[in-house]
């Protein structure tokens, strides 16, 4: 069961493949998916944005 929205500090593309069953039912077994190694070598395009410490 996928979330609906990724939480704060979080990549979107890694919660949904994380998460998301569906995201590598395509692929063979032992087989790698592209776009998870591009994100590996890559890194991260953009997290979510977490809120605002007030804790003062």
């Amino acid at each position: 069961m996928a979330a609906t929205q990724t939480p704060p500090g979080e990549c979107p593309q890694c919660w949904q493949h994380a998460h998301d069953r569906s995201a590598h039912r395509r692929l063979g077994p032992r087989e790698d998916c592209p776009q998870c190694v591009d994100h590996m070598i890559n890194g991260h395009p953009h997290l979510v944005p977490k809120k605002k410490s007030s804790w003062w």
